[in-house]
């Protein structure tokens, strides 16, 4: 017995296509040059391996049904996505990429990146992007293991083994500062002088994970002996540091807003806040040259309005 899958062919559904359009089987056995008998014989293989009736035969005309109607408009999407998939199939063998995977550290200002992916679909590319949340070490193990094509917010001292493979390329995107902040209503908001470690032991930290896959992970910034919050990323960081559940260093630029909005209080401290030289990273193919569409990204980078915007275009509230 024929199966579903032998039946639904994209012959086949070009035949229901000509039925529905032509009103009747004759009509479309002329215009696809076959048969009638042939014609009918194939729609009703159809019919039986998938148990409906998608053609009404009692009147002249041959009305189609509602399962009809419905496999009609799924076969169009069907035949539709056929056509994609070749149109991909031969854009990627000019030298675009199926797929770039992208890993983000979680301190890259998202409005900014989402507005890259939005020129790269412009130029209606055949491949597709993955963009990944990662922080800390897990933004460059990503690149090392690889699971991404593309990090973009590795740090060096984060990122120095993994620079030292052949294959890993990178680029300078600027210096990243931090600042120290707390919630208006925390106690640490009202203290007027820097504050000492010892001050800072006292009062719960808030810290974004490291993302890394293996036993290997970063602390940054925490004192011996603090409670600490630790939470998925440096977006969630900031909320709960908004909703005064601890203090900790923040990316300068995303704090800016909630700091000049009076969301947040910026703290002195007696230790030297972070700082940190951030870079993209990429791994290159074994042909050693990037694909169109990696390539299309590093051009990106040597603009410094975009190196600016990944850093410091954060959108407050």
């Amino acid at each position: 017995m024929t199966t579903a899958r032998d039946a639904l062919t994209p012959d086949a559904l070009a035949m229901l296509q000509a039925v529905a359009q032509y009103g009747s089987f004759a009509g479309a056995a002329r215009a696809l040059n076959v048969v009638p008998s042939a014609l009918s014989y194939r729609i009703r293989q159809i019919e039986d391996a998938l148990d409906v009736l998608l053609f009404d035969r009692s009147a002249r005309q041959a009305r189609i049904t509602a399962a009809g109607a419905e496999l009609l408009r799924e076969g169009a999407w069907l035949l539709g996505e056929i056509d994609a998939v070749a149109n991909r199939v031969r854009r990627v063998a000019t030298g675009w990429e199926a797929q770039l995977t992208i890993a983000l550290d979680s301190v890259i200002a998202r409005d900014p990146v989402l507005e890259l992916v939005g020129a790269f679909y412009a130029l209606n590319p055949p491949t597709r992007l993955k963009l990944l949340d990662e922080t800390l070490l897990g933004t460059v193990q990503s690149l090392t293991t690889g699971q991404a094509d593309l990090a973009i917010g590795t740090v060096v001292g984060a990122a120095g083994l993994a620079f030292t493979s052949t294959s890993i390329r990178s680029c300078s995107l600027g210096e990243l500062h931090f600042v120290y902040c707390v919630a208006p209503h925390h106690p640490l908001a009202k203290i007027g002088v820097p504050l000492s470690d010892e001050v800072l032991r006292q009062h719960r930290a808030v810290a974004a994970a490291d993302s890394s896959r293996t036993g290997e992970r970063m602390t940054v910034n925490l004192v011996s002996g603090q409670d600490v919050l630790t939470v998925p990323n440096m977006h969630v960081k900031l909320s709960a540091q908004l909703h005064g559940l601890g203090g900790g260093f923040l990316p300068e630029p995303m704090a800016r807003p909630y700091i000049e909005a009076g969301h947040l209080v910026q703290c002195k401290t007696e230790r030297a806040p972070p700082q940190g030289q951030m870079h993209c990273a990429w791994r290159l193919p074994a042909s050693g040259k990037p694909g169109h569409a990696l390539q299309w990204w590093l051009d990106r980078f040597e603009h410094e309005g975009t190196r600016r915007a990944l850093l410091e275009n954060h959108r407050g509230r």
